[in-house]
């Protein structure tokens, strides 16, 4: 190593303005474009299913739509579905004729923008393009430092919120645990709103507990908004509806609620969550085929409702480990379940989303960073368009860690890195750089040339807390600890992060809802 640091000698004295000025030119934020990952990557190229096995299971998901059908529809939903071309038979189920699923498919909406408080946030959602965000109805707050849970409240999502807002790699805020600290439930559906935007311009979803909370939330969002014209133009939120109740039911209030959301302009995430072995069948291809055919009857009624309507194909299909009946979470098959359901999306051409990135572990240890890295690659690989339960999930659902977030901002970077993929260009696979450094005395490494330098920002993606010094410089240091980086950065976020709200505002719809957090 002395003799390479001789060696480079030269060729740093050759350039201008010292170690300082080259540092500070590489800390300076670059522009988008030239960021090495963004928000909207495209993905796509892992693909579990082949061209007959997508054939398969589409084919299969019509057959059970059309021979099985759904079940418990409200009133209004059997009405709107009949009228639309459903067939309501004797025993109360609704079938689809496959000509109706097609007709809907050819009228539902693609290449849509999920927008942000700040345009810069928008999302488009287009072909394969990737977002990473949260999601999730954790009843628990994960506490590291004690290995211990608590019951999670308004003031953890807001702050769950603000810490997301300053995150680059996590791209949305869905609601992420219940405020188990609000008794009411008109109460927890507005403080649950309240604390996202407040928290973050991001775009923000969220779930509302009964149908006749909707309208005063949405009074909420218009007050926010500027007004109704302002929300319907740029609907900034959007509603996480659990329209079915797996294995093929549809789940009536959440109907009911589908039903108003979509005519008051809010985007729809029609969300199947059927866990395999348990509300699913156990085959991994047999859940995506009921998924499928599930989150079709959603775009059917959806479609009905309003032709066109915004919205997300939630295939979000989970895991048993079917020893005990549990949820699995970080599984391999759970890896597996959603980028199959991603194939099914591009196969569609719909708007897709799906989970990954849960950990089965009860704290950030290292099963939870094997589990949000094989399930967040792979998700991503496959050109998921939203990955949903992407960072801080624990206890397969029931956890949810401030500080889990913060490291799983890391994680996503390194993720959308192989989402990026190689770029094969005529500059980089020049062999002009190598006759530099081989040919004619050249200094025989790479380190310090001009190519090296003019791609560490643009071509490498560094870790924000991980930590790559050598044993020694680490020993230097203090023998500094992951968890405890990842504190001082939450810490340090929530110091600085505000209110998404401007002031006035805030004191207005405190003064007229009881809100939980500060």
């Amino acid at each position: 190593m002395e003799d390479l640091g001789t060696t480079c000698e030269p060729a740093r004295s050759r350039r201008t303005g010292g170690r300082a000025n080259r540092v500070a030119v590489r800390s300076a934020p670059l522009a988008d474009n030239l960021r090495p990952i963004r928000a909207g990557m495209p993905g796509g190229k892992y693909k579990p299913l082949t061209d007959a096995g997508i054939a398969r299971i589409h084919a299969a998901a019509l057959d059970a739509l059309e021979q099985i059908g759904l079940s418990q529809a409200p009133p209004s939903g059997v009405e709107l579905l009949t009228n639309a071309g459903a067939i309501l038979g004797d025993d109360g189920r609704i079938r689809f004729p496959r000509a109706l699923v097609e007709d809907m498919l050819a009228i539902a909406a693609r290449d849509i923008t999920l927008f942000g408080r700040d345009p810069k946030y928008d999302l488009h959602l287009t072909g394969s393009n990737v977002h990473f965000g949260t999601a999730g109805a954790a009843v628990h707050i994960v506490e590291p430092t004690t290995n211990s849970y608590r019951e999670s409240t308004a003031q953890d999502l807001y702050n769950a919120a603000r810490i997301t807002q300053n995150l680059d790699n996590v791209h949305f805020f869905q609601r992420a645990m219940v405020c188990r600290d609000v008794p009411d439930n008109y109460d927890m559906d507005i403080n649950t709103l309240y604390a996202c935007l407040s928290g973050t311009k991001k775009h923000v979803g969220t779930s509302f507990s009964d149908p006749s909370h909707v309208a005063g939330c949405f009074e909420l969002l218009h007050q926010i908004a500027g007004g109704e014209a302002a929300w319907r133009e740029r609907p900034f939120v959007s509603n996480s509806n659990c329209f079915v109740v797996p294995p093929m039911k549809f789940a009536e209030e959440s109907c009911i609620t589908m039903e108003a959301c979509i005519r008051a302009g809010m985007p729809m995430l029609l969300l199947s969550a059927g866990q395999a072995g348990a509300t699913s069948p156990a085959p991994i291809a047999l859940t995506i085929v009921q998924a499928m055919a599930e989150c079709l009857a959603g775009v059917v009624y959806a479609n009905a409702i309003k032709p066109g309507a915004t919205c997300i194909f939630g295939t979000w299909p989970f895991v048993s480990d079917l020893r005990t009946g549990a949820m699995s979470g970080g599984s391999a098959e759970q890896a597996l379940l959603t980028a199959g359901c991603a194939q099914m999306h591009r196969f569609y051409n719909l708007p897709g989303g799906a989970a990954a990135g849960i950990s089965d572990s009860k704290l950030p240890d290292m099963q939870a960073g094997w589990e949000q890295g094989i399930t967040n690659v792979l998700a991503g690989l496959s050109g998921l368009n939203m990955v949903y339960e992407s960072v801080g999930m624990h206890a397969s659902l029931l956890g949810f860690c401030l500080e889990s977030l913060v490291l799983g901002d890391d994680i996503l970077g390194q993720v959308m890195r192989c989402v990026r993929g190689i770029d094969v260009t005529e500059d980089s696979t020049s062999i002009d750089a190598m006759k530099a450094v081989c040919l004619d005395g050249g200094p025989g490494h790479y380190l310090g040339s001009d190519q090296t330098l003019a791609l560490m920002q643009t071509e490498y993606v560094y870790p924000v807390l991980g930590n790559r010094m050598s044993p020694k410089e680490w020993n230097e240091a203090g023998n500094p600890q992951l968890l405890d980086r990842a504190i001082a950065r939450k810490n340090d976020i929530l110091a600085k992060a505000g209110s998404q709200i401007d002031p006035d505002l805030d004191a207005k719809i405190r003064a007229t809802h009881k809100i939980y957090f500060r």
